[in-house]
Parts: C-alpha cells; structure tokens; sequence
C-alpha cells in the first residue's frame, strides 16, 4: 500500500509523511470475500482495522439477538481493537464483530501498535478520550434509565387512570347489588307471607327472566320517548293504588314493561298481589342492570390488561412477526388518560399491511417516544395522527402532529443523543436517538422526519421480510 493512498483515508489525512510511513510498517492490507468476519466479537482484541475499499456491517450479539448497525462502503470507517490505547481498562476481547458485506480490503494494525501510536503521538486526546468514554458511558447509563423510568411513569400513570375508572364502576356496582339483594329477598318474603298461590308465583318469575333479560337489549328510544313511557307507566301504577309508583316506573320502562306488562302481571298474580310483585320485578330489573355494569366494568379492566400485556409484550419472543397495527393500538391505550382533552387521535390503517418481522416490545418504546414527542409539541390541543400503508418491500408508519414543527435548522440534529429541545429537566435528548438505534440499528429500517409549522410527521420504514444477519 502507498502512502498516497492511506492519507486518503479520512482517518489518516492529517498525518504527516513520518507518521504515515510508520503506520505502513507497522501494519498490512488484508482482504476479505463476501461473508467473511474481519473480526469476530468474543475473540482475542489483535487489530485496529480501517476499511479501505468494499462494504462492511457491524454487528453486536446481544441477550435479545444480533444487532446490526447500517452497512457501509465509506472508505475509512474502522472497528475492532478501537480501545486498545486504555491498555487493560479496556475489554480484551473484540466488543462487536465486522463482516464483510462485499469483497473488502482492509488496513489492519496490530493493537499494541495502535495503542503505542495514539500514547505517544496523541497524549492529550488519549486523556481527552479517556475521560470521555467512561464518564460519557456513565452518564448514558444514567440517562438512559432515567429515559426509561420516565417514560413508564408516563404509561403507568395513564394506566392506573384507566383503570381506575372501571374499578370504581364495579366497586360501586356490588355495593348497590348488595342492597338490591337484599330488598328482591324481603320481597319475596312477603309475596309468600301473602299467601301467593305456587302457580301465581312461578308465572312471576318467568315474567322476572324475561324484564332481566330485555335490559339492554330493546331498541333505542329518545329521552323524550323514555320520559313519556315512564309518566304514563307511573300515573297507571298510581291509579292502582301502588307505593311508590314513580320509583318504580323508570326500572320497569327500562326493561320494556308498559301498559301490556302491567295488565299481565294483575291477570296472572291477582289484584292483591300487584304492588308486591311489581316491586320485585323493579328490583329484579335494576339487579340485572348492576350485573351488566359489573360485567361492563370488568371487561373493560381486562381489555385494558390485555392492551398492557400487549404493549410489554412480555409473554411473546423477542423477535417474531407482529401486526404493527396492535402495537401501536395498545401503544395509544397507554396514552389513553395522559391525553389533554382537545387533543384528537386519529388512525389510518391500512388493512392490507402483512406482519412484519420485528421485536415488537421495541418497536413499542419507539411508538411510545414519537407519540410523546407530538403530545407535548401540541400542548393542550391539535390532532395526531397514526397511519400505516406499505409498497413492495417496506411497512411504512407515520405519526403525526399539529404543532408549531421542527425547525430546518436543528433537522439534522434531532436524532443525535443528548440533543433536545426541550426546557431543563423535560428531555434528556435520548428518546429519538433509543428510536434511532431500534429502527435502523435493530430493524434495518429508516426513521426520517418532515415538518413545517403545523403539519409533522416522523415516518419509519421497515422491511417486510427477516434481513439475514
């Protein structure tokens, strides 16, 4: 290799003529066919390596699967033994392996070279870019938890206000069935302290099936239909000499029961027996009515478990196909009860979207950083919207915003970490970066933004069939 053409290499541009030709005599070009690892991560850290023509890809084995960083054919990108100047600090092994995506030539220098050259040409950067390292690794870990926390403080709080509502309903619910229960048993009691014969009584309770069975069921009808119902059933109820007639009008007319139903019950059970009877039925109807609200109430908390499970995705495989549209559906549900009032959420799925290869509890973290992003952009008021479609080879998600949008200024930098334009203590600039990495990083896919005042949107791409690694 000439010296010429190492100086090429961004990396080396600045060296000067000595500095160059020491490099060459210290190190080789070494090529590799497509496929090949230059280095492979677990084995022993011998090599710095800088590309010099080709294509390569990093990659990192982790607890959850092979990440893979985007391929790349820049001349001058490096990897491998890129600590070694930390001498045993630094880890011994090779951190992420590099393969070669296409036939490659490399610049490979011995790491003890490495580490030798950057002590003694760079004294001060080497202290520069030690403390960088570890104290930079320590605040992300830092940060990076932080980010975390906050954001299931977010999603925990939205939660519990969910569920919190459906709770109370069910508490509340078993509460009145309790005294409900109690006064249809002391009715019933005294319709057989009165001697209503066993037929009569039989036919009653037939007739208490079929008012419990008709709650909810019966055809919408308007307030003012159900007011007048109740007036006439009431005045027919007092006419007969019943108690408390216009207590018992409202449970009855909910159930259907009119003029007919009234007639019924006085032919079959006897002019003696009406009052008793239709108080029963009316404590029948409404028991029936707190048993739909329980089970309302109820179903609602499971549903809303169910969209939790779904969003953690702690009962599925790490990686797996998934329908993007759950996800982000379950994503929405968590934000459900942190939503200011006059924010609309609007949805356009497009039903023809296939399952995509992902790690779908991933993928939820980046849904759960853009629609948090948009959120506290609009502030008290706008319209976000979710949309999904896809063409031949990509799912194509989009989350957009009304808000005041993303200056063409800081565009470039909106996914770098720690950068955020948020006031003190509202941001820690890593949410758009964690969206990044778990995008492009993870997934092999894209995440882009477009924004003028009004109208942003953050769109994600990815591929509609497993990257082999």
């Amino acid at each position: 290799m000439e010296r010429d053409e190492l100086r090429k290499l961004f990396l080396f541009e600045k060296l000067t003529d000595d500095q160059l030709d020491m490099l060459l005599s210290r190190g080789a070009v070494e090529s590799y066919e497509q496929g090949d690892y230059i280095v492979r991560q677990g084995e022993e850290a011998t090599c710095f390596v800088v590309l010099i023509e080709g294509e390569v890809q990093m990659q990192t084995d982790t607890g959850t699967g092979i990440v893979s960083l985007p391929r790349t054919s820049q001349p001058g990108v490096y990897g491998g033994a890129t600590m070694a100047y930390m001498g045993e600090r630094a880890p011994q092994t090779y951190i992420h392996s590099l393969v070669a995506m296409a036939p490659s030539r490399v610049f490979e220098l011995p790491a003890s070279k490495f580490a030798h050259i950057i002590t003694e040409w760079f004294p001060m950067a080497m202290h520069l870019l030690e403390g960088m390292t570890f104290g930079g690794r320590a605040q992300r870990e830092i940060i990076d938890r932080r980010q975390r926390l906050t954001a299931l403080g977010t999603i925990t709080a939205g939660l519990t206000h969910e569920l919190n509502n459906p709770a109370a309903a069910a508490v509340r619910a078993v509460s009145e069935l309790r005294t409900l229960i109690r006064a249809s048993r002391d009715q019933l009691a005294a319709l057989a302290e009165a001697g209503i014969a066993p037929h009569k009584l039989t036919t009653l309770v037939q007739m208490q099936e079929k008012c419990a069975a008709a709650v909810g069921t019966l055809p919408k009808r308007s307030p003012m239909e159900v007011s007048d119902a109740e007036d006439a059933l009431g005045e027919a109820l007092e006419e007969i000499g019943v108690d408390d007639a216009w207590d018992l009008a409202p449970a009855l007319v909910n159930a259907g029961f009119d003029m007919q139903g009234l007639e019924k019950v006085r032919t079959k059970v006897g002019e003696e027996y009406t009052g008793a009877a239709l108080r029963w039925l009316a404590d029948a109807v409404e028991i029936s009515q707190m048993l739909s609200e329980v089970t309302e109430a109820t179903e609602r908390i499971t549903t809303l478990l169910a969209s939790a499970k779904q969003y953690s995705q702690m009962d599925r495989a790490p990686f797996q196909f998934v329908d993007v549209r759950d996800l982000l559906d379950s994503t929405c549900m968590m934000f459900k009860g942190k939503l200011p009032p006059d924010i609309t959420v609007v949805t356009d799925y497009d039903p023809t979207l296939p399952q995509i290869p992902a790690y779908g509890g991933e993928l939820n973290q980046v849904w759960t950083n853009l629609i948090h992003n948009a959120i506290d952009a609009m502030g008290d008021q706008g319209t976000l919207t979710i949309r999904t479609s896809h063409d031949e080879d990509e799912a194509i998600i989009e989350i957009g915003d009304t808000g005041p949008g993303v200056p063409d200024a800081i565009k470039d930098r909106i996914f770098e970490p720690f950068f955020t334009t948020k006031s003190v203590g509202k941001g820690t600039g890593l949410g758009l970066d964690i969206s990044y990495r778990i995008i492009a990083g993870r997934h092999g896919g894209e995440l882009k933004v477009r924004s003028v005042p009004g109208d942003t949107w953050f769109e994600v791409r990815l591929p509609l069939r497993e990257i082999p690694a």
